[in-house]
């Protein structure tokens, strides 16, 4: 029998381990372990609570690129500053109308330095250019301008003028080096993004939404448009494909199909909306074949693109614009990632290509 005088056996008495059931200690055992079983109930009725009630859908619109955008996604709190500031990003790179951008100072010979979003775009329309044999062609600017878009006059270039310019047009007369400069073979030649820049906007806001975690979005700059998840009645995204008619004043609301989406970007390309009749009666539209540097007389009225990327769906709308179907359906079997809509004019009428999987 142990002596209940011994220092030893009475120390060890005292550090029992606690218990609810002991007397003594059941009040400290309220006080650490009660706040906890509260903050477990109330951590899942919190958690029970937001599943029942999800974050709302934001809606953002405004101008931007000479056009408009709207935005529509599923968050707690408005993003349009945040977003509006990658929208400057953008312009800051490749805007032909900011002084300042990265895009401006490269062409007017201020510096051949460039930025990341420069060089992702730039890289891709090198990539899209060689894939389509030079249909798409960020050098094409002096032969746009020279036929009256941006500024449109009706005055029609000679052969003359539009041979002279031929010379320093084309995607192989610039390049990169090794510590990301450009190179241009020739100073006259100008750079021009306008092609993808809306694309890669539309991109760049989808990005930073996916980075904040948010699934369900809709983003749309000018018509091109990036989709992910539901849309705030919890379908699919509807997006519409307009009809090709000619409307210079872009109010036409009237649409050819409308697609289904809950992954992808879209974008489309066409002459319906965007040319001028000279004096003497003549349309000029403003999609420019490189190859030739006169305006594209094919029988795609419409080329509507998803792809991978707006950007890479903007780029490759352009392309087939130039190409025709004929020469669009030679690469579209190089490559099986791009889907299409494709209105053409068959002998005064609308005909439709198209290899959409829906």
């Amino acid at each position: 029998m142990n002596d209940p005088l011994n220092p030893i056996e009475k120390v060890d008495a005292d550090f029992q381990p606690l218990s609810p059931k002991d007397q003594a200690p059941r009040s400290q055992w309220r006080r650490w372990h009660l706040p906890v079983l509260a903050f477990l109930v109330i951590g899942s009725y919190l958690v029970v609570t937001r599943h029942n009630n999800p974050a709302p859908y934001q809606k953002n619109e405004g101008a931007v690129f000479g056009t408009f955008y709207h935005f529509t996604y599923q968050s707690p709190e408005d993003l349009h500053d945040s977003l509006r500031a990658e929208l400057q990003k953008v312009d800051e790179s490749l805007s032909m109308f900011n002084p300042q951008s990265t895009l401006r100072r490269l062409n007017s010979g201020a510096t051949d330095s460039t930025d990341q979003l420069f060089r992702e775009v730039f890289r891709l329309s090198q990539q899209v250019s060689e894939a389509t044999g030079g249909a798409f062609d960020i050098t094409v600017a002096p032969l746009v301008n020279a036929w009256g878009f941006g500024y449109k006059n009706g005055a029609l270039p000679d052969s003359a003028t539009v041979d002279s310019l031929r010379q320093f047009v084309g995607f192989h007369h610039v390049s990169l080096t090794d510590d990301d400069r450009l190179v241009r073979d020739d100073p006259r030649t100008v750079l021009d993004c306008g092609a993808v820049a809306k694309g890669f906007g539309v991109d760049q806001v989808a990005r930073f939404l996916r980075a904040r975690g948010i699934l369900n979005y809709m983003v749309e700059i000018g018509g091109e448009v990036v989709v992910s998840g539901e849309n705030p009645q919890g379908q699919k995204w509807h997006v519409g494909v307009s009809r090709p008619t000619d409307d210079p004043t872009s109010q036409s609301t009237a649409l050819d199909t409308v697609l289904t989406l809950s992954e992808g970007a879209l974008a489309t390309s066409g002459n319906y909306r965007n040319f001028y009749v000279t004096d003497d009666g003549r349309r000029v539209a403003h999609t420019i074949n490189p190859a030739t540097g006169y305006p594209i007389q094919h029988n795609i009225l419409s080329a509507t693109v998803l792809a991978p990327t707006c950007a890479e769906a903007d780029a490759f709308a352009t392309s087939f614009m130039v190409l025709g179907l004929d020469g669009a359906r030679e690469v579209l079997g190089r490559h099986p990632e791009l889907q299409v809509y494709f209105i053409c004019d068959s002998a005064g009428h609308d005909k439709i290509f198209s290899n959409l999987k829906q």
